[in-house]
């Protein structure tokens, strides 16, 4: 065996190890040095200590965050001529200092306020970008469509948008809606909708222990041509489209998302964040920082002075603020000021 061959099986030795190892951001005294040093934002215990690092790995799916220049500009959408039905007199600021979509279309407020588990899969990519849709789609239709999309169908059918479990594109998700449309499909067991999330979500037991902490990750599962919740609806004609596909410029997020509503917002995540509990999420100075994921973005304010955005996890309600968080927002805090992306839903009079 060559020098090389050996050093190359040491390092894979050494990561299998240490991903194996208990997560060392989930420590207390991790956490108890976060606080010494955050000043917009306080940590505390959301996971099992005892979690796994490979586990947590598992959480963050996202393949969207975008390094500055990274993109060619007619990526990013500049302009809409909606916007300029939201503009007021010179004496009046056209954004308002804040902002939360749940209370901006009350007719739509429990679906855009959803805090979804993407279970033991880094499907976080699929997660909000199908939950944004939904939002989008009762926003348009005035509240008379009213019900999750299929994060199952879009995570296992979209095979261009990535690898599944294995993380994916927001763009290409809204890609995926644009030219081949996306069904209805509520959360794991509830047999809402076309296509229903088959993945289990990942609750504590009664223990405290994580219920998905040291399974392995759920294998991609195979798309399904059919309608497996609610049986009577017709597979076809229940697919809901958007016109169209695009990333957002920061001079243009908030007036897309007071116009058509939430989006997917995608950027880096650290070894602290994990740990969020309330304030301003800032990314502490020795942070680590350990991959990419995607969440949705429903509005903004501000907080003791610090800018954010309001964002809606992934990870389940017994995470962060209920399942929510804010981040600085206008300093491309982990680069989420230029990762984020939307669609305009098709309406037509069978989409509700």
């Amino acid at each position: 065996m060559t020098t090389v061959s050996v050093i190359f099986l040491l390092s894979v030795i050494f990561f299998r190890v240490h991903a194996t190892e208990k997560a060392y951001f989930l420590q207390e005294d991790f956490i108890d040095q976060i606080n010494e040093v955050a000043t917009t934002w306080k940590a505390g215990v959301n996971f099992d200590p005892n979690t796994p690092v490979e586990h947590m790995l598992r959480l963050l799916g996202s393949k969207g965050v975008q390094k500055n220049k990274t993109l060619s500009p007619e990526m990013y959408k500049t302009h809409d001529v909606a916007y300029k039905n939201m503009q007021h007199p010179p004496h009046h600021p056209p954004i308002p200092p804040n902002f939360d979509a749940r209370r901006h279309w009350r007719k739509c407020d429990s679906l855009i306020g959803e805090v979804r588990d993407q279970g033991n899969c880094g499907s976080c990519w699929a997660m909000s970008t199908s939950s944004a849709f939904a939002d989008r789609l009762c926003i348009a239709t005035d509240g008379q469509f009213n019900e999750l999309l299929s994060a199952e169908e879009l995570t296992f059918c979209c095979h261009l948008c990535g690898f599944g479990c294995k993380g994916g594109w927001p763009i290409k998700a809204w890609e995926y809606f644009r030219k081949h449309g996306i069904v209805t499909g509520g959360d794991y067991q509830s047999y809402e909708g076309c296509q229903p999330y088959r993945i289990p979500p990942c609750p504590y037991d009664q223990s405290g222990n994580n219920t998905c902490s040291g399974k392995p990750m759920e294998k991609n599962h195979r798309c399904t041509r059919m309608c497996y919740g609610d049986k009577y609806i017709d597979f076809k004609k229940d697919h809901r489209f958007t016109r169209d596909a695009y990333y957002l410029t920061y001079n243009t997020i908030q007036f897309d998302v007071m116009t058509y509503g939430p989006i997917e917002a995608s950027f880096d995540v650290y070894d602290d964040f994990f740990s969020y509990k309330s304030g301003v999420y800032v990314k502490s100075d020795n942070a680590t920082l350990l991959g990419g994921h995607s969440v949705k973005l429903i509005g903004w304010g501000e907080e003791f002075g610090v800018p954010y955005w309001l964002m809606v996890n992934s990870w389940n309600e017994e995470w962060g603020d209920r399942g929510f968080f804010k981040i600085r927002r206008g300093t491309n805090e982990c680069e989420v000021d230029n990762s984020m992306t939307g669609g305009i839903p098709v309406v037509h009079n069978d989409s509700v």
